[in-house]
């Protein structure tokens, strides 16, 4: 049996993923300064490493932490820091295909399991109408990508191969391959 798992994140998409899976949790965000470059998946499980370990107290305690990244030939896209920063990121995503990489970290006791999931996402060919519609929704803040796919973001995807869930924030297909339980030990 689990005993409770704390979520070290600030996302309210993984916390209604895990909702919706009737996991039982607590949240307790991480103050940890995430890597902003480097290979993008070494960042992902290093980021996601480091804001479990910023939280975790217990032996006790099971303690998921995760991070999200956006790529496109070898260079990653984050949240961007305002609306032009947005614009440019969604103008060099359009039309092409980017990865998204997320990596997950459990630590139980001494135990820590870390992995990273891929889903590869095409963007519509935007045009500047769509991309100020999208900017204007507001959307596009504090999102890696500068784009919500399970909001009005979903607009600008032509098509997703992979995890969906990955490209919202939590992969949950390799979170219940490293640990099953969740979903009968809450």
């Amino acid at each position: 049996m689990v005993p409770g798992l704390v979520l070290a994140s600030r996302s309210p998409q993984r916390r209604a993923i895990l909702d919706a899976l009737g996991v039982s949790f607590v949240v307790r965000p991480p103050e940890f300064e995430e890597l902003e470059s480097g290979p993008p998946e070494q960042v992902a499980r290093h980021n996601a490493l480091g804001k479990a370990l910023a939280v975790a107290r217990s032996p006790a305690e099971v303690v998921l932490g995760v991070d999200t990244v956006v790529t496109l030939g070898g260079r990653m896209y984050g949240k961007p820091g305002d609306v032009e920063d947005a614009r440019s990121t969604l103008r060099t995503l359009a039309g092409r295909r980017h990865a998204v990489l997320s990596g997950v970290c459990l630590i139980e006791g001494p135990r820590v399991r870390t992995a990273v999931s891929t889903t590869l996402v095409e963007l519509r060919a935007l045009d500047e109408a769509l991309i100020d519609w999208y900017l204007a929704t507001g959307e596009w803040s504090g999102r890696a990508g500068g784009y919500a796919i399970q909001g009005r973001g979903a607009a600008l995807v032509r098509r997703i191969e992979g995890d969906y869930l990955n490209v919202v924030g939590l992969p949950v297909a390799l979170l219940l391959e490293l640990a099953p339980e969740l979903l009968w030990g809450g």
